[in-house]
C-alpha cells in the first residue's frame, strides 16, 4: 500500500516536470523551427481570418471574430504522450525485474 502512495505522489510531480519541459523548452524550440511563430503554445487561429501579432492577438482592434487558442491544447497532447511513454517504460522495466 505504501508503494501505491509513493507512486501516486511521484506521478503527480513527474507530470508537472514533464509539463514544464514541454511548455517551457520543447514548444519554443518547435516555434523556432516554424517561421513566423515565436512559441507554439501561443498559437491561435482567428475566425473570420484576420492578421495576428506574435502573441496571437488581433492586429485590428475592432476585430469581432473568435480566437481559437490551440497552442495550449498541443502542449497538453505532447505532455500526455510523454507521460504515457514514461509510464509504459516504467511498467516494462518493473515487469522485467520481477517487481509487482
Amino acid at each position: 500500500m505504501l508503494g501505491l502512495a509513493v507512486t501516486f505522489i511521484m506521478g503527480v510531480y513527474v507530470g508537472q516536470v514533464v509539463q514544464s519541459l514541454v511548455k517551457d523548452i520543447l514548444m519554443p524550440i518547435i516555434g523556432l523551427a516554424l517561421p513566423g511563430l515565436g512559441n507554439l503554445s501561443t498559437l491561435r487561429f482567428a475566425i473570420p481570418p484576420t492578421a495576428l501579432d506574435a502573441q496571437g492577438n488581433p492586429l485590428d482592434p475592432n476585430c469581432t471574430g473568435q480566437l481559437f487558442g490551440i497552442g495550449n491544447f498541443l502542449v497538453s497532447i505532447i505532455t500526455f504522450i510523454i507521460v504515457s511513454f514514461v509510464t509504459f517504460l516504467i511498467v516494462k522495466i518493473t515487469k522485467r525485474w520481477g517487481i509487482e
